[in-house]
Order: C-alpha cells, then structure tokens, then sequence
C-alpha cells in the first residue's frame, strides 16, 4: 500500500474522534501533520527517526501514537470507518474476519508446531 496524505474529507471524518487540545501549556504539534507522519511510518515501513520532517517531530508522532492508542482513538476511527462502509454499503454483514483474537483455541487441541520445549544451542541459560 502505498502513502498518500490524508484528503480534506478524510481529515474530516477523523478530526472528531481525537483528543481535545489542552487548554493550558504549549500548543500541541499539528493534529493533521503529526498523523501524515504516524501513517507514512507504518505504511512505508521506514523507521520513526527517517520520518520526513515536514510532518514534524518523529518523537512527536511516536508519543501521539501510543497516546492516542491509550484513548481509544484508533478503535473509535475503526468502528466509525466500518460503519461507514455498512451504511455506503461497500461492505455487508456477509463479509468477515477471523483471527486468533476472535476464534477460541479448544482444551485439549494438538499443540501446533511452534511450540515445545526448548533446546539448548550450546549457550549457558540463566533459567533455572
């Protein structure tokens, strides 16, 4: 997937689900700016330090990322972005999504390749 930055009606969807800014203090780095740079790290891949810098501080948009995860805005973004595709109807309540999160592993089930026990690989181990 390749980056592009956020649209004016993309902006405009998103805008109200982030925190409010701070009354008192410093004025808070660009809402739209910062979430440019937070998007073009994850979907380029690239590390948090070769963010351009025309979307600001790196260090800016790693903390508004965590902090805006804490807050519940990605969910919040989530939810409203799939209602919108329910309502638009691009998507309908045929479609889903399993993963590991949603689907219970049974008791008793065969324990799948990756695990076991662990062998040594000449190393001294800590464990006890």
């Amino acid at each position: 997937m390749r980056f592009r930055e956020l649209t004016d009606e993309e902006w405009a969807r998103i805008r109200p689900h982030l925190p409010p800014t701070a009354k008192t203090g410093r004025p808070r780095a660009d809402d739209r700016g910062t979430l440019n740079g937070i998007l073009y790290v994850l979907l380029s891949g690239c590390r948090w330090m070769d963010m351009p810098a025309v979307y600001g501080s790196h260090k800016t948009a790693w903390r508004r990322l965590k902090q805006w995860e804490q807050a519940g805005v990605w969910e919040r973004l989530w939810r409203e972005s799939l209602n919108a595709a329910y309502r638009s109807g691009e998507l309908g309540p045929t479609e889903a999504a399993l993963d590991s999160s949603t689907v219970a592993a049974k008791k008793g089930a065969r324990a799948s390749a990756t695990t076991g026990s662990r062998r040594s690989r000449g190393r001294r181990s800590t464990r006890s």
